[in-house]
């Protein structure tokens, strides 16, 4: 961890006794999560509960481990963690590895595979009653998920198995990214519970009809998923970079649209910068005078130099849409595009170059980026 120190003269204890109080930088969110849990009195009507965290995580790792964007000291994680009845942990688990799955294939990742980690040999805590229930109880979900998956026997946590999703990146070199955690002990320590009626079935993940069982209740301990999809954001962004070599997906790109002005006469410049407004959602055409933020990234390049340099360097950059503005559009109000690199994966024939309005090419744009929702 990384630790700071506090001397601040405002603390009457620090100025009488000269003692300093130790901190520490956020290395997880698990305890805070669990404070939150407990900050109330919860039924086992209101299981599961989820929290999710993309807050900065910070982790003092030693030079020689540190490597670009896939391990560094203060990152970003899809942090999330489920408090949930034993009953309910396959049904959580399968749900989790479909948003794997949906994630994966937006971002057209892929292929990874799925590892179940064990109980350690030593080093763990718990019962080797309550390992063999969790490990069963992911067991189930991996099989219901219909993927194959492999055991990693004794690479569990110290506290709880867990499943990894293992990428394989462009270069073939494998990267652990998303992880499924099951997690029995740290509700324990942080004195988790849940008021739930047959209290001695519910900790079994069992149900009952038993009247006088039923009108028993009781505080249980609930069940803690740890899980993250992405993984750390920055590792995951450094093989989204890999994998796409620069030739990104519309809606991931971070260069959509480029206006190259064929000159930098006032007439040409203005025209530009009403598509420019067009395609950002700033301004509608005509008959829609009123319209909403689009967020597409829309840049104009009205530097003095020849447009076919513009074009070249525009191509070099990934812009995914090349827009033309010169004389011959002023008067009809359209723009020069050049869709090849936007209809690159798509089945559609393609169109290196039209005349379009902007009003045209916002309806591509848009039915563009939704096709990857």
């Amino acid at each position: 961890m990384f630790t700071v120190t506090s001397t601040s003269p405002s603390r009457s204890d620090v100025s009488e006794g000269g003692e300093e109080d130790e901190y520490g930088l956020k290395p997880m969110n698990c305890p805070g999560h669990c404070l939150i849990f407990a900050s109330q009195r919860r039924s086992y009507r209101d299981l599961p509960i989820r929290y999710a965290d993309f807050s900065p995580l910070h982790r003092n790792e030693i030079s020689g481990a540190l490597s670009g964007l896939t391990r560094v000291r203060r990152f970003h994680q899809d942090d999330g963690h489920i408090f949930c009845r034993p009953s309910q942990i396959e049904e959580e688990i399968r749900k989790t590895l479909d948003f794997v799955r949906v994630v994966y294939s937006t971002f057209k990742l892929g292929p990874y595979r799925l590892t179940l980690s064990t109980r350690p040999q030593d080093h763990y805590i718990g019962t080797a009653e309550e390992w063999g229930s969790a490990e069963g109880a992911l067991k189930r979900a991996l099989n219901a998920s219909g993927q194959d998956w492999t055991v990693n026997e004794g690479d569990g946590a110290f506290y709880g198995p867990k499943i990894d999703i293992i990428l394989r990146d462009s270069d073939g070199k494998e990267h652990q990214t998303a992880t499924i955690q099951l997690d029995f002990q740290l509700p324990k320590r942080f004195e988790l519970g849940y008021v739930a009626p047959a209290p001695e079935y519910e900790r079994r993940g069992e149900t009952t009809a038993d009247p006088d069982a039923l009108n028993e209740t009781g505080l249980v301990t609930p069940v803690l998923i740890h899980r993250a999809v992405l993984g750390s954001v920055e590792r995951l962004m450094a093989l989204l970079i890999e994998h796409y070599n620069g030739n990104w997906p519309f809606w991931l790109n971070p260069r959509q649209v480029i206006i190259l002005t064929v000159n930098d006469s006032q007439p040409i410049l203005d025209h530009a910068k009403r598509v420019q407004d067009v395609l950002k959602g700033r301004q509608g055409p005509p008959e829609l005078p009123v319209s909403q933020a689009t967020n597409f990234v829309v840049d104009i390049d009205d530097r003095q130099v020849p447009v076919g340099v513009k074009a070249h360097q525009a191509k070099a950059k990934g812009y995914s849409v090349i827009l033309t503005a010169g004389p011959r559009q002023l008067s009809s109000g359209t723009i020069t595009c050049d869709l090849s690199r936007l209809e690159s994966d798509s089945e559609a024939p393609k169109r290196e170059r039209a005349d379009m309005l902007p009003s045209e090419l916002l309806e591509i744009l848009k039915a563009k980026a939704d096709a990857y929702l």
